[in-house]
């Protein structure tokens, strides 16, 4: 997938990109690929500007805000990884959303103004600004759906699937459901 930068020219209207870090790039992938709105979440790593320009795991979600808005996808995105953790090695796990321009920076910054009420701890989910993304190696791409029986699938996606279930079913679950 190649950035659209949220509506180049001669691309839809309604299709919109932005970037998530969470943690490990196979779980975030399985969770926006599940999403109702959401038409591919490509795994790999992201980077960017100073002086947060080292790469870490991401995925770059292509979705339509007609069928899912980005205040859905973020308050998803923040209740499916450990937003509020800063552990040492957030550096290649970020928790983060990477943006475009900057209308999708002030945004993102609201929303997680708005959602922080929700959340006992200070989130530390950045907002950074797009650099690069760099595609997983093709035998990693859609890891949890062709190895949902994996140890690693069933510890760590699965419960963060029935949680994506749990909380969001009505509004959100489109593709398919595990």
């Amino acid at each position: 997938m190649q950035p659209v930068k949220g509506g180049s020219a001669g691309e839809p209207p309604n299709r919109i990109e932005i970037g998530f870090g969470g943690g490990c790039h196979w779980c975030t992938e399985a969770v926006f690929q599940t999403l109702r709105g959401v038409s591919e979440a490509a795994q790999g790593f992201m980077k960017s500007t100073p002086p947060d320009d080292s790469w870490s795991e991401a995925v770059l979600v292509e979705f339509d805000p007609a069928e899912i808005s980005l205040t859905t996808l973020i308050d998803i995105h923040l209740r499916t990884h450990a937003s509020t953790s800063a552990h040492k090695l957030r550096g290649k796990y970020r928790s983060a959303i990477y943006v475009f321009n900057d209308a999708q920076r002030t945004q993102a910054d609201d929303i997680l103004g708005l959602l922080q009420a929700d959340f006992d701890s200070p989130l530390v989910t950045k907002v950074l600004s797009y650099e690069a993304f760099k595609p997983s190696d093709e035998r990693f791409r859609n890891y949890y759906a062709t190895n949902p029986d994996r140890p690693f699938c069933r510890t760590y996606i699965d419960p963060k699937l029935r949680r994506l279930r749990e909380q969001f079913i009505k509004s959100t679950w489109g593709h398919s459901s595990p």
